[in-house]
């Protein structure tokens, strides 16, 4: 997997420009389903990563591009469950998650990568 461009509001990955976050899982893209967080969107001012989304936690390492600016949250049980399952969580602003998933793009490195914020 290679991650190829990036700008606000999308991302190319092995040639497919994506327009929304996405969620690498073992090397599979898919769209970030983030419905069941939706529901803590009034208290965090916008929809925050959750133990709600499924988390693709067989990994070894957990990259999280919480967007642009940093900007998306996290809820703070979403760090305990990544401890308690001894994945190592990396969160960064998206640009410095992408740097660091092209260096450690592995079977082992999973992401969830936000695109805007």
């Amino acid at each position: 997997m290679r991650i190829e461009d990036f700008s606000f509001g999308s991302i190319r990955i092995d040639g497919k420009t994506y327009e929304h976050d996405v969620v690498v899982d073992r090397g599979e893209i898919k769209k970030r389903k983030k419905k069941p967080s939706k529901k803590f969107r009034d208290e965090f001012g916008h929809t925050p990563i959750s133990i709600e989304e499924k988390i693709p936690w067989k990994c070894c390492q957990l990259i999280i591009g919480n967007g642009v600016y940093g900007a998306l949250p996290l809820i703070d049980a979403l760090k305990r469950k990544a401890e308690e399952r001894g994945v190592e969580l990396i969160i960064l602003p998206t640009p410095q998650a992408l740097v660091r998933l092209n260096k450690e793009s592995t079977d082992e490195t999973n992401a969830i990568l936000h695109v805007t914020c």
